[in-house]
């Protein structure tokens, strides 16, 4: 019976115990900067051509919401209570759709999963969009895009783009916003890298 009694003290204790404990932590979630819908005054020489962009390859960490961290080394992790508010791989594409949109500089901009006809594809593939420990401490973006011809089915145009970006802070929401830079450079990288290639390649007009 003396057994038992310390049994059941020691079974109420630990009901005591987790019923004190405090509210589980929040999750915080964060998302990129995106572009207005607004498009930009038309461009009287603006290209005569339909874009598609077509959704970004990846590895499950960045095809998932986990904010994700390492160091030069090989090590990685996520945050558990630190998360986007959609994949990188989804945001990133959103974010380049409307970029090239906004920019007046095409006939149409369109999603690869619409009805859209298109006359190029891009593409693009994502390696790495992590907090690199160290110090300083860094945001590391790293992608590789590449555009086809829908007539001829050929690659016309890549680019690769990486760079790590200062953090200036410590907290999670600094290397959030040393991300959000990251892509937004980017971004505006690749968009114009793409004139530079229409400049040089001029599409003949084609009926809509």
């Amino acid at each position: 019976m003396r057994n038992c009694k310390f049994i059941l003290g020691m079974l109420a204790l630990s009901v005591g115990t987790a019923s004190g404990c405090g509210a589980a932590r929040p999750t915080k979630y964060y998302q990129l900067t995106v572009p207005s819908d607004v498009v930009s005054e038309n461009d009287p020489n603006a290209y005569p051509v339909t874009l598609l962009v077509g959704s970004f390859t990846a590895s499950h960490l960045y095809r998932e919401d986990h904010i994700v961290y390492g160091s030069s080394s090989e090590d990685m992790g996520t945050y558990e209570y630190h998360r986007w508010a959609q994949p990188p791989t989804e945001m990133i594409g959103e974010i380049l759709l409307r970029e090239l949109r906004v920019s007046g500089r095409y006939r149409s901009v369109e999603s690869l999963r619409s009805n859209a006809h298109g006359d190029f594809v891009l593409h693009g593939e994502l390696y790495d969009f992590m907090e690199i420990s160290g110090s300083p401490l860094k945001a590391r973006l790293a992608m590789e895009l590449e555009m086809r011809d829908t007539k001829s089915g050929s690659t016309v145009w890549t680019h690769s783009y990486s760079y790590d970006e200062p953090v200036s802070g410590k907290e999670v929401g600094a290397v959030v916003a040393a991300l959000d830079h990251n892509v937004q450079r980017a971004t505006a990288e690749i968009r114009t890298s793409l004139e530079q290639y229409f400049a040089a390649h001029p599409p003949a007009a084609a009926a809509q």
